[in-house]
C-alpha cells in the first residue's frame, strides 16, 4: 500500500532521513518508534506530502507521490497538536472539512458520537482542553473513510476512557483493509493495537518487524524490554 524507496531529506548540513527502504502493506497497524529527532515526524510529513524528499521516492497503491495530490484524499491525518482557528466553534470545523471534501457521500461519524461532540458543537476552538482538541482531531482523520491513516501521538491528552475508544476504532478500521501507521512513545499502548514495529534511529531504519518476531527473537514477554534488548544489542 505504501513503498518507501532510498528516501532522503536534510535540513542544512543535518541528515534527517538516509536511504530509508520500507514497505508497509494493508490491513496492518504499523508503529514507528524512535527517540525524538530520529526522523519519525519528517517520514509521516513525507507520506503526506508536507515535506519534499531531496531524493528517493514514496509510492501509494504502486504509484508515485511526488508532484502529486490527488492520492491525499486516501489519507486521514491526526497531529500531535492540532491547531485550528481559536475563534471557530466545533461544528464550524467540522463543516468546513466537510465542504473541502464534498467528494466523499457518507462521512464516518462514529467517534463524533462516541466522543459526544455534538453536545459541544457551539464550543469555541480556544476554549477547549487539549483532550478535547485530540478527540476533535480523531474525528476528523476518521470521518471521510481514508484507506490510508497517520497518527501522531493519538491518546496524548486523552483520558483512559477516551483512548480506550479511539484503540478500538483503530482496530475496527484495520479489520476494513486499512492501513494504520501510528507513532507512540507508550509500549504498553502500541502492544495492544499494532502488528508490526519500525524503529527509527538518526534517520535510519534500525528494525522494521512483526511485535510476535520481536518477542520471538528476544525471548522477552513485554514489547518495551524486548525492543530495550534489541536497542542495547546494536549499540
Amino acid at each position: 500500500m505504501i513503498t518507501i524507496e532510498n528516501l532522503r531529506k536534510s535540513y542544512g548540513k543535518l541528515q534527517v532521513l538516509k536511504d530509508i527502504n520500507v514497505s508497509f502493506g494493508a490491513g496492518r497497524v504499523i508503529s514507528i518508534i524512535g527517540p525524538n529527532g530520529s526522523g519519525k515526524t519528517t517520514m509521516s510529513k513525507a507520506i503526506l506530502g508536507m515535506v519534499l524528499p531531496d531524493s528517493g521516492d514514496i509510492k501509494v497503491n504502486g504509484e508515485s507521490i511526488v508532484k502529486k495530490h490527488a492520492y491525499r484524499s486516501q489519507i486521514g491525518y491526526m497531529p500531535q497538536i492540532g491547531r485550528y482557528p481559536e475563534n471557530m466553534k466545533i461544528r464550524q470545523v467540522i463543516d468546513m472539512i466537510r465542504d473541502i471534501r464534498k467528494d466523499v457521500k457518507q462521512a464516518d461519524e462514529e467517534l463524533i458520537g462516541l466522543y459526544g461532540l455534538k453536545d459541544m458543537y457551539e464550543k469555541r476552538m480556544g476554549s477547549l482542553s487539549g483532550g478535547t482538541k485530540q478527540k476533535v482531531s480523531a474525528a476528523l482523520a476518521f470521518m471521510f473513510n481514508p484507506q490510508i491513516l497517520i497518527l501522531d501521538e493519538p491518546t496524548a491528552g486523552l483520558d483512559p476512557i477516551s483512548a480506550e475508544i479511539l484503540k478500538s476504532k483503530i482496530l475496527k478500521e484495520k479489520k476494513k483493509g486499512k492501513l494504520i501507521l501510528i507513532t507512540s512513545h507508550i509500549m504498553s499502548e502500541v502492544e495492544e493495537v499494532a502488528d508490526e514495529v519500525m524503529c527509527l534511529v538518526d534517520g535510519q531504519v534500525k528494525f522494521h518487524e512483526t511485535i510476535a518476531d520481536i518477542k520471538l527473537q528476544t525471548q522477552e514477554s513485554r514489547l518495551s524490554r524486548a525492543i530495550a534488548k534489541i536497542l542495547n544489542e546494536e549499540d
